[in-house]
């Protein structure tokens, strides 16, 4: 299913990306994990780059792209579909949600979060989640999903598993 989305809120326009945005959209996710781990070297840029590349080729993953008045990227949202019988099926997954320090309170993540939730309904998906960051650290960021209509429904773990030759 081919969506495009234009939304513009003051002088901030989101767009689906496409492979050729791959850069962008790398370079907003490592400046998200660079903030999020407070100082802790992420991977290389050039490892997102390669990854965003990958997964904005594919048909389960996209990236909304918010852009400034002259085209700068200032904000990314993704979203993952995936599927469990939970959920009814098939739902999507906000994996990463950044906008740049300067461009916070802008109407870009406000912008970033009504054309997720456009995208989703016409995907189909019955409903959409996101893990937030620890509290109390990140209070800000979950009071922001909550006041969006999303709830908590506990903690979020993960399993680190070694990289297949």
């Amino acid at each position: 299913m081919a969506l495009t989305s234009v939304t513009v809120a003051g002088a901030v326009t989101v767009t689906v990306a496409a492979a050729v945005d791959s850069k962008s959209v790398a370079a907003l996710t490592h400046a998200l994990v660079c903030e999020l781990t407070g100082g802790t070297p992420p991977p290389a840029l050039s490892d997102y780059e390669e990854t965003a590349h990958d997964l904005l080729s594919g048909n389960r993953f996209w990236s909304l792209l918010a852009r400034d008045g002259q085209g700068k990227p200032i904000g990314v949202l993704s979203l993952n579909e995936c599927a469990s019988i939970y959920a009814g099926g098939w739902f999507g997954e906000i994996t990463e949600f950044y906008v740049t320090p300067e461009f916070r309170g802008s109407g870009a993540g406000l912008a970033l979060i009504k054309d997720a939730h456009d995208f989703a309904c016409k995907r189909g998906w019955p409903r959409l989640e996101v893990g937030a960051p620890p509290l109390p650290e990140w209070q800000k960021t979950v009071a922001f999903y909550k006041a969006r209509g999303f709830v908590e429904v506990g903690p979020r773990l993960k399993l680190l598993l070694p990289k297949m030759p």
